[in-house]
């Protein structure tokens, strides 16, 4: 248990085998963000960077966040018999899809319908742990119920919410959103 520098082998092995993991993020002023994430968005490009899909949602916390400030933490906790807590700490920006990284990036993701931005992280330290307080619990299945409500949104449905949903945090930050959305 401890601080490392990077991932390793066994780190990131147990960061594929995770159904869920949770984002953590604030600005310099206003609330802390977390949210959990599933549906196989998080990807490993090497021992010092990973992407995350951030499909499109309520809000659109993380992007602001990342744009006032680019600290960002990722949580994946093992719910199986083998106990283990991996934090890891890093520095964040989002890929747009106009941005000339996503055509790059997109290629690690299954066809994810809604996909608002590729988060691009940074590593800083990585620190494991023990987790023995953390419940075991069964993974039952993916929900389905985003990737059906995006698929009947369609793109010109998606963009439409990404205006009227996307474009502020709740504490009225600039998500990045509106460059994107005025290229088109």
């Amino acid at each position: 248990m401890g601080m490392h520098q990077a991932l390793n082998k066994q780190f990131t092995r147990f960061l594929q085998e995770q159904k869920i993991f949770f984002v953590a993020t604030a600005a310099q002023e206003g609330r802390i963000n977390l949210s959990p994430k599933g549906l196989n968005s998080l990807k490993v490009l090497n021992d010092h960077r990973l992407i995350w899909m951030n499909l499109t949602g309520s809000g659109n916390e993380t992007a602001a966040h990342l744009l006032n400030d680019p600290r960002i933490t990722i949580m994946a906790c093992s719910f199986d018999e083998k106990p283990l807590i991996l934090r890891i700490y890093g520095r964040g920006k989002c890929i747009h899809q106009k941005d000339e990284l996503w055509d790059k990036y997109i290629e690690h993701f299954k066809d994810l319908p809604g996909a608002r931005q590729i988060v691009e992280i940074e590593i800083d330290s990585v620190q494991n742990s023990c987790g023995y307080g953390v419940p075991i619990l069964e993974f039952v299945q993916e929900r389905d119920t985003l990737n059906n409500w995006s698929s009947k949104e369609g793109d010109n449905g998606i963009k439409d919410y990404w205006k009227k949903e996307n474009l502020e945090s709740i504490d009225g930050l600039e998500t990045g959103m509106k460059d994107q959305l005025s290229r088109r």
